[in-house]
């Protein structure tokens, strides 16, 4: 069972950045994809970022794209999300999630398509 913690988040004004980072309980961590979803008041989670095993392959939500940043070190078992130009729409409770697949297919933008998540850490942007 891999436990996965987030942390980095917090309050911050309208085009500032956060950096949130996700550690893995898990040596295996290093084997399957990394995601980060988020999830606003009222709506779904939805898929923020995606990362492969090997860090080669990632995935950016379009309303991220060119703000946001995902990388892993798998020495340190940890992902990352650097988020550049945040907005009042990114307000959200962000989780951390892993894969027992190494790659990004399939389904993978969809919740159900991941097999471990973390508690979440809310990132609130004021405008």
């Amino acid at each position: 069972q891999v436990q996965l913690v987030e942390s980095g988040g917090g309050l911050v004004q309208t085009g500032g950045s956060l950096r949130l980072s996700c550690a893995a309980s898990d040596s295996t961590f290093g084997s399957g994809a990394m995601g980060w979803f988020r999830q606003a008041p009222g709506k779904e989670r939805d898929i923020v970022a995606a990362i492969n095993w090997t860090g080669t392959t990632e995935y950016y939500a379009d309303s991220v794209k060119g703000r946001f940043t995902v990388s892993r070190d798998n020495v340190k078992n940890t992902v990352y999300l650097q988020m550049n130009n945040l907005k009042p729409g990114d307000t959200a409770v962000y989780y951390c999630a892993a894969s027992k697949s190494r790659f990004l297919s399939g389904t993978y933008y969809s919740a159900q398509w991941w097999s471990y998540w973390g508690q979440g850490t809310q990132v609130t942007v004021s405008s």
